[in-house]
């Protein structure tokens, strides 16, 4: 099951960079266009548009995967290993709260977003939109997990360190300021 789902996040790390570079090709070639040929491919425009909506969002599911996220990782390392556990789990709980906040939202939005279409694509809006469902579902999945894990007392100390920052190298904490 563990390989299934790095597979699954191999996939989607896959994805954003797909989405990344169509989205610098499309730019990168209507800024030709305009200044070269004095003409432009309006597709490109909205494309990228969408592109960098669902690069966003399909990123922060990644990022939530991988504790890459920003966090007061000062005030919890200053804890012991049953505080820092008292905080993963009212952060999981957060989480969850706020990401079934967002799929709600998403769905109540859709039948607004599903009646409109893009102007150049004709691309329904629900489908732009609609990744809100991946986010939030993904994270409330992923927060879920670690919630069982932390309560059944499956959780590693590696885990523990990778929410409070603390196995990071100097480089690596050097960019996140």
């Amino acid at each position: 099951m563990q390989r299934i789902n790095d597979l699954f996040y191999r996939f989607l790390e896959l994805l954003l960079i797909l989405l990344l570079a169509g989205m610098a090709i499309m730019v990168f070639l209507n800024v030709v266009l305009r200044y070269g040929f004095n003409s432009g491919l309006n597709i490109s425009e909205e494309l990228s548009r969408y592109f960098f909506v669902w690069l966003t969002f399909i990123g922060a599911v990644v990022a939530f995967r991988e504790h890459s996220h920003l966090g007061v990782e000062s005030l919890v390392a200053m804890l012991g290993r049953s505080g820092r556990i008292a905080c993963m789990i009212i952060s999981n709980l957060l989480i969850i709260l706020c990401s079934a906040i967002f799929f709600w939202g998403t769905w109540v939005q859709l039948p607004i977003n599903a009646s409109m279409v893009a102007p150049v694509t004709g691309l329904s809006m629900a489908w732009v939109y609609g990744i809100g469902f991946f986010t939030g579902g993904g994270c409330v999945l992923i927060a879920l997990e670690r919630l069982f894990r932390l309560i059944t007392g499956r959780v590693t100390d590696a885990e523990i360190a990778a929410f409070t920052g603390e196995n990071m190298t100097i480089e690596q904490l050097a960019e996140r300021t």
